[in-house]
This record gives structure tokens, C-alpha cells and sequence, in this order.
């Protein structure tokens, strides 16, 4: 990175370090964003598509049928962007410790960001919105995985950067802040998660999302965080009463403009561009939850149609319902959640077989597994 790759306004904020190297200091927010013709016509079809979305959950019976396979498919996206490969299939048999069907390596890191999301945006989490709890949220995310030796929720000691693979920092296309700048702005950034501001929320998310890829203070990691932390103010700033959208499906379908919406930011001050970009993607995905909620609506009131013309028990609408918040099932599962014996539990999955909406992926003939085909085809 070269300071002569940045336009003459940004120039004033890249720093040469006392290590001879050129770093970007991003200035504190909010930037001076003219809200012209076109950004506030984006802003305004954005706020109309998400008051849209908040208003799903008044004729779902049950939003988590709706926010926990959401939540799962933000994970797996979220976690694609960084190279990680695994499906929803593979996280939900992973989730009931089975192998994953594709044999994915990196199971693990797609589980940990729907722990570290769950855990951000319960309506019981303890930590206010801070500093703190990002770095929770980066412990969680890097317990266990590659990258976990990268000084896991804390922030960095030393220099990073971002550039192709196996570049050094010279060959480097971004370099965030080094280490005491890094911290001044993160304090800046805390400053403006919690200050009063005129700008309108969905706004503030994207600049929040900026500046913290921007700072870039995690070895590791940072690109899930930061996601992340665009579900969690969404839902914190009053925006969606529940975790509803996720950007992750529009960034990953988008990821090269993605990136260099971000970097010219930082090289030219391009925030309209940006702005419009994040706006235009909570545009595409709050539509996208809708009709998704509508299909698997659709689905469940067809399962429980099935069950129905089975003359079968009266529990097997449970189970149903059950496989929309966990599209996988083995017959101990359902005998707790029934409360009956192992033989009723097995006999009433075997319905669910029968009537097509559970398959057996495992091939054993002990401790199986069945899963809902169609509710993940819907994922």
C-alpha cells in the first residue's frame, strides 16, 4: 500500500508507521455524507422493506420457525465470504454430531458464529453494547478453529493487513491502523454506538460495518464480527424486533463490489457508493426473508396437511414444528420432546417418513439421524 493509492482528501489520514510502512487511520464518524436525490430514495425503500420484514413475525405462530434456519444460513454465508466451505446440511448434522455430509473441514467455524449470534442478540445477554462484547463475540467465533491461535478475543498486538494471498506488507492492498491508533479508534467507534445522532439508524449500521473493517482489530476474524455486527445493531437500534436479516447472501453474492465498496471508502472517501450499496442489499434481503417466511409457511401448514391425512398421532404436529427450528431429528429427540417411550418415538418418526417429510441419512441401524430435505432446500 502506497500513500499515492489514496485520492488527495484521504491522503491526510495515511501514516507512515516508525516501521517505515504506510497505514490508513480512518477518521472518527460520522463523515459528512450529502443526502442527495438518489441516497434518499435508497434510504427510504430500504426503511419501507424492513418495516415490511418487522412485520413477519405478526402472522408467523412461531418466528423462531422463521429466525433459527435465517440464523443458520447467515452462518454458513457469512462464513463462505472468508473462504470457509460447508452448507446448512452440514452445520445441522453437525449440530447433532453427526459427520457432515460434504466431510467440510470447517463445520466448526460456521457453528460458532450461530453460538456467537445466538448469544449477541438473546434478549437476556448481560454486556451492554461495547467494546467488551465484540470481543466476546470474536472468543466465541475463534474457540476451537483455524486462526484460534490469533490472540482469540483480544485485540491485536501487532500489525495486520489485507492483500492477495501470501502477500507480506509491503505488497499489501489495505493496511488498517497499527497498534495505538487502533485502540483510539475503536474508542471512537464505541463513541458512536452509543451517542445520539440525527442520522437515521440504517445509516449509522453502515457506517458502523465501515469503520470496523476499516480499524480491522482482530489478527483473524474481523470480516464474521463485523457481519455480525450489522444483525446485532439492527436489532439493537430498534430497527427489527427480532435477528430478521442478514446481509451476508447479498455480500457474498457481490463479494468483489463487496470489497472494493469498503476499500474506496477508504481510498476516496466514497461513502455514497458504499451507502447505496449496503442500502440496496437490505432492500434485496428483506425481500428475500419475506418470501422465504411466506414459502416455509407454506410448508408447514402442508406438513401438518400430511399428518393429518395419516389419521396418525395427535404428536406427530409437534415434531413437525420442531423440524422448522431443527431440520434434523434423532428418535431420542423425539422421544423427550414427546414424552413417550423410545418404541411411540421411533413408530411416529417412521410416519413422518412415511408421509415424506423425514429422510434417514446416516445409514445406520443405530443412533440414526432423519432430516427435513425440503425445509433445507428452502435454505
Amino acid at each position: 500500500m502506497e500513500r499515492d493509492d489514496f485520492g488527495p482528501i484521504q491522503q491526510a489520514h495515511v501514516k507512515r508507521s516508525p516501521a517505515g510502512y504506510w497505514a490508513f487511520i480512518p477518521p472518527a464518524l460520522p463523515p459528512d455524507v450529502p443526502l442527495d436525490v438518489e441516497l434518499v430514495a435508497a434510504l427510504s425503500k430500504a426503511d419501507r422493506a424492513i418495516g415490511e420484514l418487522g412485520g413477519v413475525g405478526g402472522w408467523l405462530s412461531n418466528p423462531r420457525i422463521l429466525i433459527r434456519p435465517f440464523l443458520r444460513r447467515e452462518a454458513v454465508l457469512s462464513s463462505r465470504i472468508e473462504g470457509t466451505v460447508a452448507t446448512v446440511t452440514d452445520l445441522v448434522l453437525f449440530e447433532m454430531n453427526a459427520p457432515p455430509a460434504s466431510g467440510a473441514p470447517d463445520v466448526q467455524e460456521v457453528f460458532n458464529y450461530v453460538a456467537a449470534l445466538e448469544a449477541a442478540t438473546a434478549p437476556d445477554r448481560t454486556l451492554p453494547l461495547s467494546l467488551r462484547l465484540i470481543r466476546g463475540i470474536h472468543r466465541t467465533l475463534m474457540t476451537g478453529v483455524r486462526g484460534a491461535y490469533a490472540t482469540r478475543g483480544e485485540f491485536r498486538r501487532s500489525q495486520n493487513w489485507i492483500g492477495p494471498a501470501g502477500c507480506l506488507l509491503n505488497g499489501a492492498t489495505y493496511v488498517p491502523p497499527p497498534v495505538d491508533e487502533m485502540h483510539a479508534c475503536l474508542k471512537d467507534l464505541e463513541t458512536h454506538l452509543h451517542v445520539e445522532s440525527p442520522i437515521p439508524p440504517l445509516l449509522r449500521v453502515a457506517l458502523a460495518h465501515y469503520q470496523f473493517e476499516a480499524v480491522h482489530p482482530f489478527l483473524d476474524g474481523n470480516g464474521r464480527v463485523g457481519r455480525l455486527l450489522v444483525s446485532l445493531l439492527m436489532q439493537e437500534w430498534g430497527l427489527l424486533p427480532k435477528p430478521l436479516l442478514y446481509l451476508s447472501a447479498f455480500f457474498e453474492a457481490r463479494r468483489q463490489e463487496y470489497y472494493e465498496r469498503l476499500l474506496e471508502v477508504s481510498t476516496n472517501g466514497a461513502w455514497s457508493s458504499w451507502l447505496l450499496f449496503f442500502l440496496t442489499g437490505v432492500a434485496t434481503e428483506s425481500a428475500d426473508v419475506i418470501e422465504r417466511a411466506r414459502r416455509l409457511t407454506e410448508l408447514r401448514e402442508g406438513f401438518h396437511r400430511r399428518v393429518q391425512v395419516t389419521r396418525a398421532s395427535a404428536l406427530l404436529p409437534k415434531l413437525v414444528d420442531h423440524l422448522f427450528e431443527q431440520p434434523a431429528i434423532r428418535i431420542s429427540t423425539a422421544k423427550e420432546l414427546l414424552g413417550v417411550t423410545f418404541r411411540a418415538a421411533s413408530q411416529n418418526v417412521q410416519k413422518l417418513v412415511d408421509a415424506g417429510i423425514l429422510r434417514e441419512v446416516t445409514g445406520r441401524d443405530r443412533n440414526r439421524v432423519f432430516m427435513a430435505p425440503e425445509i433445507l432446500d428452502l435454505l
